[in-house]
Formats: C-alpha cells, structure tokens, sequence
C-alpha cells in the first residue's frame, strides 16, 4: 500500500495497467503529487499568483472584508483561507483589516502541501491548519477566501463523438500519455443546454468544486458570513477544453511529466453561483477582477504607496496594471462573493457606489 499520492513513473503505471483513467482521476492525481512535493510560486517556481504581484491586493480583499463587517454589526468571525499560497495574501489582508479594528478570533488555512504549510506559517504564525474544509469549526461566523483555489480542482471532460457524448480519458500510447474518448455513453452526463454541440465539442464538468462551495455554502448559511472567490473562468454553460499546464512560467503539454506540471481549468462561476444558492446562500453578480479591485480603491491605494515610495511609482503603477489591466488578469480573472442570509450586500460588484 502506498503512503501519500502516487510518483509520476507510479502514476503512470496505473494508468497502463488500468489502460484508461478519466481526465478528472488524471489531474486529481497529477496535482496532489505536484503540490505535495514543492512550493510552485513565484520566480522559481512555476507560476505567479496575483498576492505576489502586489501587497494591494490582499490589501484590498482585507478592506472589502473590514467593510463588509463594520456592515454586518461587527460580529465575531474566523478568517479562513482556502489554498492560501505562502501566506501572502492572508497577510496583506489581515494587515489591512486592522487598520479598521477587523480582527477575527482566530485563523484557518485549508492546505494539504507540507512545504507550504511551513511558508504560510512563517507570514502568518497564528494560523490554525486543516485538510479538508469539514475539519473547520462549526460555530460562529467565517469569512472564507478562495483566490486561485477552485482551478485545480479536478474536472471531468465529455467530448461529442460520431455516436454521441463519451468521457475523455487518459491512456497509454507507447511512451505517450494522450487523451482518448471513452467506451460508455455519457449524455446524460452533459449539461442539457450543450448536448447539441458540434462533434468533437468538448464540455467541462467539476463535481468537486460544486460540492466543496456547495458544503461551505451551507457552513455560511448555518453560521454566518461571507465567502470571497477569485479565479480565472467565465459564466457558463459554455463548451471548450480549458485544461491547461504550466512549467517554469510557460504553457506545457497537461499529458507529458504528470506531477511535475500545475494543471488548472478555467472556473465555471456560473456552476458555482448554482451550488450556493441551492445551499441557501445569496450570491453576488459576477464581477472581473479589473473592475472588482478599482470599485474597491486600488487607484487609491497606489497613489498612496507612490507617495510614501516615490522612487516605485512606476513599478508600483506596473503592479497595479498586471492586476487591473484587461490584457493582463484584469478580464479574465473574475470575483463573486457568497454571502450569509441576513448579511449585507458585498462591497465591489454592482457599481461605484457600493
């Protein structure tokens, strides 16, 4: 019996052995054994999170959770994060809320990944650690952060072939992993709205994620308060293979060097929305990042920076436009909020007046 995720070469292995895995069983796999094994961040790692870009934007988050708060009658909460990187953002922000006197009774990161548990411990000491989400308390409001979370969750992809839908799986081919339709049909497996989309379609499903917001979701709604998503996606139902790798801060083959490669998905928000507000939470509009971050005072908050740190103004400028750009993540990242019944409406999503 194994101890931990599988080894590339094992994982591989299986796959051989089993002649055919799901693409979800694949990246389930693949990415407990990537995270498991290294921090991926920054300029050594293999990719860039908007918290290492720029301090202002777990600043923000923090003002928008201090807002949200002060709203909500200032109760007691837990800040709780979901993936929390190295402990950046949650450092940013809780540095941020304090200013306004925000601070939770205590901190919860969901994080499975030994080397970064110890990074976000070394930026956030107080941090209380958990596997799974069912391992948080159950009492008393959270306000709960997912940025870049839902991405690497698992996805089930369904391709539209000559006799109908089948699931893509994964199989041998030689020395090649490649993506293959399976034997079993799947229609009923594809959302209604897309079952008459063209042959060789390819629609996404995520299960895993619908379950995960839907259970946190449900915590808000028995608890109280807030939950924050941030993430690259779109508003679905939509057709397209979104599946992606990235190695050394470049696009690699999802299907070569499984566990040494981030596999991500674009985020269906629209799916999400559905799983909370089915739990009995209230859901936001959904809003892109870009315009999410100026409703809330980046602009502001850069102009005071430049001002104490003159000599950064333009890297600083620079930051703030990698994040609000609609070339960069302004666009395609987007930001929804889920709230509590009974809780105020969430700053940032309708207009400049929130």
């Amino acid at each position: 019996m194994r101890d931990g995720p599988p080894t590339p070469a094992e994982l591989i292995g299986d796959i051989a052995a089993a002649r055919a895995t799901t693409v979800a069983d694949y990246m389930a796999a693949a990415n407990s054994h990537y995270y498991a094994t290294r921090d991926p961040l920054g300029a050594a790692g293999d990719f860039t999170t908007a918290p290492e870009i720029s301090q202002m934007f777990g600043e923000m988050i923090g003002v928008w959770i201090a807002d949200l708060w002060v709203r909500a009658g200032s109760p007691a909460f837990r800040y709780v994060e979901l993936g929390p990187g190295r402990g950046t953002l949650a450092a940013d922000a809780l540095r941020a809320m304090a200013r306004f006197k925000c601070v939770p009774r205590n901190i919860h990161f969901v994080e499975t990944s030994p080397s970064l548990r110890a990074a976000q411990l070394a930026r956030v000491p107080a941090a209380i650690h958990h596997d799974d989400i069912d391992d948080l308390p159950e009492d008393g409001a959270a306000i709960i952060v997912a940025n870049e979370f839902f991405d690497a969750l698992p996805v089930h992809q369904y391709i539209r072939t000559s006799g109908g839908w089948r699931e893509r799986m994964v199989e041998r081919q030689g020395a090649r992993l490649i993506p293959v339709p399976g034997e079993a049909p799947a229609d009923d497996l594809v959302p209604a709205a897309l079952r008459n989309a063209a042959e060789g379609s390819i629609v996404e499903t995520a299960p895993v994620s619908a379950s995960i917001m839907q259970r946190c979701a449900f915590r808000l709604a028995r608890q109280g308060g807030a939950m924050l998503v941030i993430d690259y996606g779109y508003s679905g139902p939509a057709a397209g293979d979104t599946l992606q790798a990235v190695k050394a801060h470049r696009f690699a083959d999802p299907f070569a060097d499984p566990g040494e490669v981030d596999l991500t998905t674009h985020v269906d928000f629209t799916a999400l929305a559905d799983a909370a507000r089915g739990a009995g939470a209230a859901v936001s509009p959904i809003a892109t990042q870009g315009d999410w971050l100026q409703r809330l005072g980046i602009d502001a908050r850069l102009q005071s920076l430049a001002a104490t740190a003159p000599d950064r103004a333009e890297e600083l400028k620079g930051q703030r436009d990698r994040l609000v750009a609609a070339d960069a993540m302004g666009e395609l990242f987007k930001v929804m909020a889920i709230t509590a019944p009974g809780w105020p409406t969430p700053a940032g999503f309708t207009g400049d007046n929130d």
